[in-house]
């Protein structure tokens, strides 16, 4: 149904009040793009997330550069980065990495590379940016203790920790309006024993319990079983929120002249929700749930950070920063704090959206 000011529906007010959240449209632009690196991700990363070279064990980022000098002088611009020669430093025991001018190692578009396959339906081998020789390697945000690229690893690891986000508030969405629909319209009895419930879940510290059940899974157990299970971990307690935002909503409704005509004309109570009580903070919920994602990213990377949620050969944030945590990190490999970056990107533009959704929710106020 449309409700129109002028010639514009509701559903273009709504969206002309969103364009105008200068924020809010520019966390939606970065959150379309983070979500199509999650959906591209063996296209878009350089190297596969397992491939590695032992020589090049906490080898720095490489700058990209543009201008390769020959020896007589002349100059060509070609992208490419410069190799390194290492040596070890038997004083400190570490490996110390020196750009050779020597190394030039060229950069292409649409180059050959690691085989994947896309989406697992099909067999590709090119990827947008890398090294043109498929040999050579290249370190954008450096490597890791095994010589592998901790970019094309934080790229990889956009798939897990944005779809666990959204998995999980799915998971919370469902129960949410489900248990806050139920609380909300019958009242009573049910409702005040409902409300108890989110009390007691509510007032149990988030942290401990998701570490207590995240600590409850077998180390031994499978990736994808490990991966479930930490989605519904971190759905347990995020429905609670919503359940009590839908809960009030329907209290507000269900008093309203055409819930009581759709009552008496026989409609069933699941039907008398669906159809005429949700559809009114449609948009309210689509806002909430966009703002408890950032939640359930950080509550994923901090479990995995601490070592009881995601394990490799799983790749998530989480993950990758739980490699930074000790001090030899920190003063030999600082770039493995990069991941961390990602975390703050997604979180931001996630936040910045939901702010934008929730003020356009109403597009006649002033």
């Amino acid at each position: 149904m449309k409700v129109s000011a002028g010639n514009a529906s509701y559903r273009d007010l709504i969206w002309r009040r969103f364009k105008r959240h200068r924020l809010g449209f520019l966390g939606f632009l970065f959150t379309i793009i983070i979500y199509l690196v999650a959906v591209f991700t063996e296209f878009l990363a350089p190297h596969s997330q397992s491939t590695y070279k032992a020589r090049d064990v906490y080898a720095p980022p490489q700058p990209i550069r543009f201008l390769v000098k020959y020896r007589k002088g002349e100059e060509m611009l070609q992208p490419h980065v410069l190799g390194y020669r290492s040596k070890v430093d038997y004083d400190t025991g570490k490996r110390i990495f020196v750009e050779d001018p020597r190394k030039v190692i060229p950069l292409g578009f649409w180059v050959k590379g690691d085989k994947y396959n896309l989406w697992g339906l099909f067999e590709f081998d090119r990827h947008i940016l890398g090294p043109i020789n498929p040999r050579d390697r290249v370190y954008f945000f450096g490597a890791d203790r095994l010589g592998r690229d901790v970019l094309s690893r934080t790229i990889h690891a956009t798939r897990v920790s944005m779809t666990i986000g959204l998995v999980g508030v799915a998971l919370s969405l469902v129960l949410g309006i489900m248990i806050g629909g139920i609380s909300g319209y019958f009242g009573g009895f049910v409702d005040l024993g409902i409300q108890r419930v989110i009390e007691i879940l509510q007032s149990i510290p988030s942290i401990p319990l998701w570490i207590g059940l995240a600590a409850a899974i077998p180390p031994t157990a499978p990736p994808i079983q490990t991966y479930f299970l930490i989605t519904v971990i971190l759905s347990i307690i995020g429905w609670t929120g919503l359940a009590r935002v839908v809960r009030g909503r329907f209290m507000a409704l269900k008093d309203e002249d055409y819930i009581k005509a759709a009552r008496l004309d026989g409609n069933r109570p699941m039907r008398i929700i669906g159809r005429y009580m949700l559809p009114n903070f449609f948009s309210h919920i689509i806002a909430v749930v966009t703002l408890s994602i950032p939640g359930m990213i950080i509550a994923e990377t901090s479990l995995s950070f601490l070592g009881i949620g995601l394990r490799q050969p799983v790749v998530s944030w989480g993950v990758l920063l739980q490699e930074a945590q000790n001090l030899k990190s920190i003063s030999t490999a600082p770039w493995l704090f990069l991941p961390g970056l990602a975390v703050v990107v997604a979180v931001l533009s996630l936040n910045f959206l939901g702010d934008g959704l929730r003020d356009a929710g109403d597009p006649y106020e002033n």
